[in-house]
């Protein structure tokens, strides 16, 4: 038996890459500021600026709950990998 490191899988996945544009999705769309900097079209009476704001806090939202279930359903395999390599040996 040797104390070797096992080889896992690779750090960076298509999976993790998903994640991080979900996370990082609204950070952008937020910064770019002059890309919402108006007040037309209107939205039941609100300007552009504020509703697109409020628009995103729902698509955050949502973008954060599927990188959270994408990051579980990831670390589930990840265990469920280490504990069948384990059991193998």
């Amino acid at each position: 038996m040797s104390d070797a490191p096992e080889v896992s899988r690779p750090v960076i996945t298509p999976v993790r890459v998903v994640i991080a544009l979900c996370l990082v999705a609204p950070f952008v769309a937020m910064l770019w500021v002059s890309s919402y900097a108006k007040v037309e079209p209107t939205f039941i009476g609100i300007p552009f600026f504020y509703w697109y704001q409020m628009l995103w806090v729902l698509i955050s939202t949502a973008l954060t709950m599927i990188a959270y279930k994408l990051w579980q359903r990831d670390q589930r395999a990840r265990k469920a990998e280490q504990a069948q390599g384990g059991a193998t040996r």
